[in-house]
């Protein structure tokens, strides 16, 4: 059984049992959490389009940094910037359909 999810802009294909980091979540850790389901395939292969996806989130944290180099040559120009994007760590719990 798997589920596609939509949170922050993206969908995800979950399973029961599976970690995934998503974009930041306003959710303490410990807290559980409901997403809309998108697409709900069950075991015998039978598919609906609604229903809901449990989760616990578990931490935040943020990604390895990227850097950024604005560069122009023969002009003596160059700029270098680091982004961490934030992340939240969800456990799926329970599909719902």
């Amino acid at each position: 059984m798997y589920a596609v999810v939509k949170t922050g802009g993206k969908q995800y294909r979950v399973e029961p049992e599976t970690l995934i980091k998503v974009e930041k979540l306003e959710a303490n850790p410990g807290d559980t959490i409901e997403l809309p389901a998108l697409l709900i395939r069950d075991d015998e292969g039978n598919i609906k389009t609604s229903g809901k996806v449990e989760a616990e989130v578990v931490e935040h944290g943020k990604h390895k940094k990227i850097l950024v180099l604005h560069f122009k040559r023969k002009k003596h120009y160059d700029k270098l910037n680091g982004h961490r994007q934030p992340y939240t760590l969800i456990k799926i719990k329970n599909i719902q359909g």
